[in-house]
């Protein structure tokens, strides 16, 4: 069993959920945090069984003070922090021309300000106790690290959801930004750029043959995304095995950014 702890947000369900489990499953101790706390605190329940491997903290990313009082939860539950999956994230559509300033700051407080915040403060108490070392030279010997959940839209876009496009992009460089600020300190900073994945998001999608079609022909791997695909690049970025991969996005997306043209389904 490892005694790292990872704070996952946007934890309740779908690809947050999924990264807790699996982190759990690989014998880490886990911080859900969402703002569902029915769906929260069962999971967190589900998954610390008879351990106490897992917490659940109610937190609105995008507020300070929730903020502050997830850090706080964390430390006293764990006393330490390794990593973070920033996974919160909404989606209101909007375009140009029609969406509310309210809608659009909304959309960018929890999908960029909030992972800058959990981001920031998770760094400063790394940082504090990498500082507090008498010897510096074996930081590899924990791999502090932040995993931001961003999508294929901060390369491509949506025209009527804007704001979500654009605070995907911002996430991009926010991210190579804090990678590199804080590579000194033995930090690592990356993100994961999802395609198509079988989340509440999609459930729309998934229950409309012609809007699922336009999603496959998109997809050279001819199908949707699961939420464990994502979580196995989370883990593998949280992990040793990464240590030498920082600002940079890595996209589980069924070869679809590859791709410059719609796929012709079989039988088309």
């Amino acid at each position: 069993m490892s005694d790292r702890v990872y704070i996952v947000t946007g934890a309740a369900k779908g690809i947050g959920l999924a990264c807790a489990q699996r982190l759990v499953g690989d014998g880490h101790r886990v911080v859900l945090a969402d703002m569902d706390v029915k769906s929260g605190a069962e999971a967190a329940k589900d998954l610390a069984g008879e351990t106490e491997r897992a917490i659940f903290v109610e937190c609105d990313v995008a507020d300070p003070l929730s903020v502050h009082n997830l850090m706080a939860e964390t430390i006293s539950a764990f006393d330490r922090v390794d990593g973070v999956i920033n996974n919160a994230g909404i989606a209101i559509k909007g375009g140009a021309l029609d969406m509310s300033i309210e809608d659009f700051d909304r959309n960018l407080a929890v999908n960029l300000r909030g992972a800058f915040l959990v981001s920031q403060a998770v760094a400063r108490h790394m940082v504090k106790e990498i500082e507090g070392r008498d010897d510096r030279s074996g930081l590899t010997d924990r791999p502090y690290a932040i995993v931001n959940m961003s999508s294929i839209n901060e390369q491509v876009a949506i025209p009527d959801y804007v704001a979500y496009t654009i605070s995907k992009g911002g996430m991009r460089q926010m991210t190579r930004a804090m990678s590199i600020e804080l590579a000194p300190y033995g930090i690592r900073v990356n993100a994961i750029g999802p395609g198509s994945i079988k989340t509440d998001m999609l459930a729309s999608v998934n229950s409309n043959p012609e809007a699922m079609n336009k999603v496959l022909k998109r997809t050279p791997l001819g199908r949707p995304g699961h939420p464990d695909e994502i979580a196995s690049v989370a883990a593998f970025l949280l992990s040793e095995e990464s240590s030498y991969i920082t600002g940079q996005t890595i996209y589980p997306d069924g070869g679809r950014l590859a791709l410059n043209y719609t796929m012709a389904l079989e039988g088309e």
